[in-house]
């Protein structure tokens, strides 16, 4: 089956390879191919489960490129960055397609057997999921299509190359059925809410054309009995309960409000226990308490905490208040809460990133961690999950559109976020609590950068979500940016999918938030502070010619060890003459910086230099004028009467002014006389 998109052809093809699986298929586009396989646990769990344990995992092999990988084993180890952000990239728009009362356990894979460096294979595998569950034994109700959109100057492509999007200034995944949008994921470049929406559009009318390209695939034989909620366990906790859960949830402090909700939910399990299993009795209570959330809101305009559909909640703003923290704030919203952090570097402390598409070199971090006090529970502490790893990314794809070029701030930038408290949008409190740090450690941003989560019932947009709007809503739409665009987006969507009209109105009621918590933090810090910390390195980056980093090297690295030791700088060069000079002052700095400037910097005739005597000889002295740089000032050039000795004139260590009168075979010339009257 093959059709064209962007330019390009995509093909399918399936019951080849990978036949041992429910079902299979490869997806082709250019020369970049994606096995997708889908298998289901067939035997019931012997724990009857309460969620849809579904995985979805995106793997490349280093073959699909002609690499091999690096380190000791050189294969493949623990999944990369890419890798986890794609696997969440298939996860998301095709979770809420299973019918809610399955708890079958699933797992879509995404395998990478080619790669020509220039179609990325994430798309490719969302279309391969959606057309191997169609085809599946599984209920799946809907195929999805996917799509990339990009924006060069005022025109926007579909699918671009690797290439392309280096100077692309939105990078827009958008995946869909049907009915509407059901994902998004971006990165740009202040780019305006109109040009969002033109994008959205295109990625619509791209997303129907594969959906009809699946549709013309017959369905697989589906094999699966729905459980539906007993309506007799829901009248009973509606009548009986109703009241209390009504009352509960009018309860605006989110601890007090769940320790209730926990206690009317004992009571029940403790009431019917041995005639209902405990995950049916979990679905019936939540189900009425989302009915009530929901018909309170539609019915009434009121949410939980007493808030209107588009109301934020209390926001409060702080920098600077770790003392020995290179940079640092904390932003609180409601009961959300980030602390974020700012630590900066040298070029020795850049990420190394070794992926498909080769390897490359990171100076700007977001790393984000989410303990389990922050929601009140007791966990077992391990190393960050997909869900952090994620909520790092956004946040650091919200805030990289406004660090500065590694010329103007040579720095690598570490930025962590500890989640102290959470209910609702962590990711976006990152970002603000992330713009305010990096303001407050001196790092040269333009602006502010802001974000907020908006939220969906029925037909009503909610501005600023708390936890349980986003567990019993509709939608979850990350949006961030400055007051001249937006920078990052993310949206997931429970339900069929939503129109461009919906997405439009979502994003202006954003914009309006977004205004509003700008000039919150800008009021608290609107600039950022004029010196980094003094516990910062200090760092400067110069620029020297590639024929003359062997002159600064020097034989067997003499000379830059000598620099080093003298001035106790660190210094770095690399390949292609870029020397990073640091240390913990910047007068250190500046001395290194300029032996090495002196090093490189050419000898000119006619020209006066200070310089000091390091040798003498009976036919003249040997003087530096610059540093590894000597020339000869000739016993007849020391002063303008007859010298019988050099040292009757000068000695060594006297520095001595003196002009360069000629260059002959790199050595050079010259006078002490010529200054003197």
């Amino acid at each position: 089956m093959e059709l064209k998109i962007g330019g390009k052809v995509l093909s399918i093809e399936e019951g080849k390879i990978a036949n041992a699986a429910d079902s299979s298929c490869t997806v082709r586009y250019g020369d970049t191919v994606v096995l997708v396989t889908v298998c289901r646990q067939w035997e019931e769990p012997a724990t009857p489960l309460s969620f849809f344990p579904l995985t979805c995992d995106y793997l490349e092999r280093r073959y699909a490129a002609g690499r091999i990988p690096g380190g000791f084993f050189k294969r493949e180890g623990r999944p990369t960055e890419k890798e986890i952000i794609s696997s969440r990239l298939i996860d998301r728009p095709v979770r809420p397609l299973f019918p809610a009362e399955l708890k079958t356990p699933v797992q879509v894979i995404g395998t990478v057997l080619s790669s020509d460096q220039e179609n990325d294979a994430d798309i490719l595998a969302i279309i391969g999921a959606s057309y191997a569950l169609r085809t599946s034994s599984l209920p799946f109700l809907r195929p999805i299509g996917a799509v990339r959109i990009g924006m060069i100057g005022s025109d926007f492509i579909v699918n671009p190359t690797m290439s392309e999007l280096e100077n692309a200034s939105l990078n827009l995944v958008a995946a869909g059925t049907s009915r509407g949008i059901t994902m998004l994921e971006a990165k740009s470049k202040e780019v305006k809410e109109e040009d969002i929406l033109k994008s959205l559009e295109l990625a619509q009318t791209e997303i129907q054309k594969i959906i009809k390209f699946q549709e013309s695939v017959k369905e697989g034989s589906k094999s699966w009995e729905p459980h539906k909620l007993s309506s007799e366990l829901k009248d009973l906790i509606k009548n009986k309960f109703g009241a209390q859960i009504e009352e509960a949830l009018k309860i605006k402090e989110r601890n007090i409000r769940w320790k209730k909700l926990y206690d009317i939910q004992s009571a029940l399990k403790n009431e019917v226990e041995e005639k209902y299993p405990e995950q049916e009795l979990t679905a019936g209570f939540e189900e009425v308490e989302c009915n009530y959330l929901r018909n309170e809101l539609l019915k009434n305009k009121i949410r939980l905490g007493g808030r209107g559909p588009r109301d934020l909640r209390p926001i409060s703003c702080e920098v600077g208040i770790l003392p020995r923290a290179h940079g640092s704030g904390l932003f609180t919203r409601g009961e959300t809460q980030s602390l974020c952090t700012i630590t900066l570097g040298t070029v020795v402390d850049e990420q190394k990133i070794e992926e498909l598409m080769g390897e490359s070199y990171k100076s700007f971090m977001v790393h984000y961690n989410f303990p389990p006090f922050s929601v009140g529970e007791v966990k077992q502490l391990r190393g960050p999950g997909r869900r952090e790893i994620g909520h790092g990314v956004l946040a650091e794809k919200a805030l990289e559109s406004i660090i500065p070029s590694s010329e103007s701030f040579p720095y690598t930038i570490r930025l962590v976020s500890d989640i102290l408290s959470s209910n609702g949008s962590s990711s976006m409190a990152t970002v603000c609590g992330g713009s305010l740090a990096l303001m407050d450690a001196g790092i040269p941003i333009k602006s502010h950068v802001a974000g907020v989560a908006l939220g969906l019932i029925g037909d009503e947009i909610l501005v600023d979500i708390a936890g349980e709007e986003d567990h019993f809503g509709d939608m979850d739409f990350k949006v961030a940016g400055t007051n001249e665009g937006i920078t990052a987006i993310q949206l997931d969507v429970k339900a069929g999918g939503l129109k461009i009209e919906i997405l439009e109105k979502a994003l202006k009621f954003g914009k309006e938030a977004r205004f509003f918590i700008l000039e919150q933090m800008n009021s608290t810090i609107s600039k950022p502070k004029k010196e980094i910390s003094s516990y910062a390195p200090k760092l400067k980056l110069i620029q020297i010619p590639k024929e003359k980093i062997g002159q600064v090297i020097g034989p067997g690295g003499k000379i830059i060890r000598e620099i080093t030791e003298k001035t106790g700088a660190k210094i770095e060069i690399s390949d292609e003459g870029k020397v990073t000079i640091s240390s913990d002052s910047w007068e250190t700095t500046e001395t290194a910086q300029k032996i090495i400037e002196g090093i490189v910097k050419d000898v000119e005739v006619g020209k006066t230099y200070i310089g000091k005597v390091t040798k003498i000889m009976p036919f003249g002295a040997f003087v530096e004028i610059l540093p590894g740089k000597e020339g000869l000032i000739h016993i007849s050039q020391l002063a303008r009467h007859r010298v019988e000795k050099t040292e009757d004139e000068i000695k060594v260590g006297e520095k001595v002014p003196c002009k360069v009168i000629g260059i002959e075979q790199g050595k050079i010339q010259l006078s002490r006389k010529a200054l003197l009257h």
